[in-house]
This record gives C-alpha cells, sequence and structure tokens, in this order.
C-alpha cells in the first residue's frame, strides 16, 4: 500500500525506513499536510501525519476524493482531527501509543522544579548571582498531590510519586483499576486539598477549561498546577489572574492554549502575537517548556512504529488496536 507521510522530522527518518517491512511504499514530506498541499496524498490509500496538520473536513474531503481511506496521526492525541467528518467520509483513523515513563518522569521533574524554585536558581546563576533569598523551598513528602486523570500517563505518575513519601489523591470517573498509591476523590474534594495538582486527561469539549476561575477559587492558596497533557485544559486567563493574586503559587506548563503556530518552531526572527505566551513565561514562579514532555527516542520511534502498524492492519483488513473511535 501506498502512503504519504507529513511533518516528517529528521529524528523520524530512520523509523520511516521500515515501512517496507510493513508491506508499505512511504512518500514522505516534510510540510504540514494543508489545504495547497492535499495533492501530495494523491495515489496513496494512507496518510500520516503529526499533530499541527490541517484535518479538518475540507482536507478530509479532498483526501476522500483521491481515494486515501487511512489516516493515523503519530500522535497519542487526536482532537486536531475532525472525528466526526472522518466518520462521515468513511476514512478510518487510529492514533499512536507510547510507554508513559516520559511524561510521567517530565511531570514530577516539574514538579520538583517548581517546589524547588529552580528557575530563580538558573537565572540568577546565569548572572553570578549566589544569593538565597526567596529560594527556600518545601518538601514533596509534606504535600497532598492530586493527579487529575489515572489513566496510563497518570498511573505512571502516581507510581513515581510512591517514593516521596506524598499523600496522592487521583479522580478519574472513567477509571477502568484504581492504582495502589492513591486515594480516590471527587474533582472539589481534590482541588480543596491538594498542594498539588496535575493534568493528565485527553482535551474533549466537556473538559476544556476544566480548570477555569471557579475551579481555581476552590483551591488550596499558593498551589502548584502542572499541565503536560493539553494546553486547552487551563483557561488562560483564569490562570494568569491565579497566579497575579498569588491564589496559584506556580505553574509547570508543557502546553498552553496559545502554543498553536508556535510549538517546536524557531521564532526568533519573528513577530509573535502571542501576548498570553509570553506574559506567562515572565513569572518567576512559571516554567514553560516547549511541549515536549514526550520527546524521547523511545517514544518517538514508538509513535512512527504505530502510524506504519496501523495503516498496515488497515490495508490488510485486520483489527486495529490503536482506532480511533469518533
Amino acid at each position: 500500500m501506498k502512503i504519504a507521510a507529513f511533518e516528517v522530522k529528521d529524528y523520524e527518518l530512520g523509523d520511516f525506513e521500515r515501512a517496507e517491512s510493513f508491506g508499505l511504499q512511504a512518500d514522505l514530506h516534510a510540510d504540514n499536510l494543508t489545504a495547497g498541499n492535499v495533492r501530495l496524498a494523491e495515489g496513496c490509500e494512507g496518510v500520516t501525519t503529526l499533530g499541527f496538520s490541517d484535518l479538518t473536513a475540507p482536507v478530509l474531503e479532498e483526501l476522500k476524493k483521491m481515494g486515501v481511506k487511512y489516516l493515523a496521526t503519530r500522535t497519542v492525541g487526536f482532537n486536531h482531527i475532525d472525528l466526526e467528518a472522518a466518520k462521515r467520509l468513511g476514512i478510518r483513523v487510529s492514533n499512536a501509543y507510547y510507554e508513559p515513563y516520559n511524561v510521567a518522569d517530565f511531570t514530577v521533574m516539574l514538579m520538583l522544579m517548581l517546589l524547588r524554585k529552580a528557575k530563580i536558581s538558573v537565572c540568577r546563576a546565569l548572572v553570578n548571582d549566589f544569593s538565597l533569598d526567596g529560594m527556600c523551598g518545601r518538601e514533596m513528602r509534606n504535600l497532598t498531590v492530586g493527579i487529575i486523570g489515572a489513566g496510563k500517563i497518570g498511573r505512571a505518575v502516581i507510581s513515581n510519586l510512591s517514593g516521596f513519601g506524598c499523600k496522592v489523591l487521583a479522580y478519574d470517573p472513567y477509571a477502568k483499576e484504581r492504582p495502589d498509591g492513591a486515594i480516590f476523590t471527587d474533582l472539589d474534594s481534590l482541588l480543596k486539598e491538594s498542594d498539588i495538582i496535575s493534568l493528565h486527561v485527553p482535551l474533549t469539549a466537556a473538559n476544556r477549561h476544566l480548570i477555569d476561575g471557579k475551579a481555581i477559587a476552590k483551591m488550596k492558596r499558593g498551589v502548584l498546577i502542572i499541565n503536560t497533557a493539553r494546553g486547552g485544559l487551563i483557561d488562560t486567563d483564569a490562570l494568569i489572574d491565579g497566579l497575579e493574586s498569588e491564589q496559584i503559587g506556580g505553574a509547570g506548563l508543557d502546553t498552553i492554549e496559545a502554543e498553536e503556530g508556535v510549538a517546536h518552531i524557531d521564532l526568533r526572527a519573528r513577530i509573535v502575537d502571542k501576548r498570553d505566551l509570553f506574559y506567562l513565561k515572565q513569572f518567576p514562579n512559571v516554567i514553560f517548556t516547549s511541549h515536549y514532555a514526550f520527546f524521547t527516542e523511545e517514544a518517538t520511534s514508538a509513535m512512527v512504529e504505530c502510524a506504519l502498524k496501523s495503516l498496515a492492519l488497515f490495508g490488510e483488513g485486520r483489527d486495529n488496536p490503536f482506532e480511533v473511535i469518533g
């Protein structure tokens, strides 16, 4: 089967060399899939992208006209795909899987960096300021950590935290299993009792702005918020208000609402119209990273392999464990 791969990065090239072993002939393109270059998929039955391609209804309709039957995103999240349009057009969609340790480890790293005010320390050291004023931290063992979402990543975070001696609360009404090491509770109780709150749920229409002004008002004063999931889970304006009022004591953000058109791009010589992003970055108690908690050799290889395996399974008419139900 012939496929077109878009958003192909240099670090993925070695893994795409395995396409033939899956019975696939892959045309590789570095550009995002857009309405302007959709013809590059002509003659292909399958398409694979990362998360920044245009996968709205008009582009999907053009793909369908050209004979594309299958779409495999090399990302775990799939909120960038118009699933209703794909279902209507009969385009089967799959996402990727990778082990949760990369994001889980990164999450705990952000917690520790905020607790020990690492951003201030690093910035001071760059200008030879080695003073300790304002840098006294807290110890994890005395804190309560709230985990929103007990899927594979949330469970891995809970496992990581087991060695720190902290109390762990978890909220997930859809959890199929309740892992050891956490006390399951309702969302309001988690918000009120946690010193640190970490988000590990996919973004849906129902939970967009899960962390809004009302939610923040319920939290402990000085709470730390970690988001290594999806930016839209947090209302940026409410987050800024909480930081300014010091209701929120700090935030570790690997993803924010305003990242579209910014994430994974070198913008040093461009004018960037993302005021929220730059305002958040200036807070001494906010650590902002470029949506790369997932970014390890193991994960990027697994993402390509998932896409290739999915497209092969689709083409062979076999059950696909990575298929997304629209």
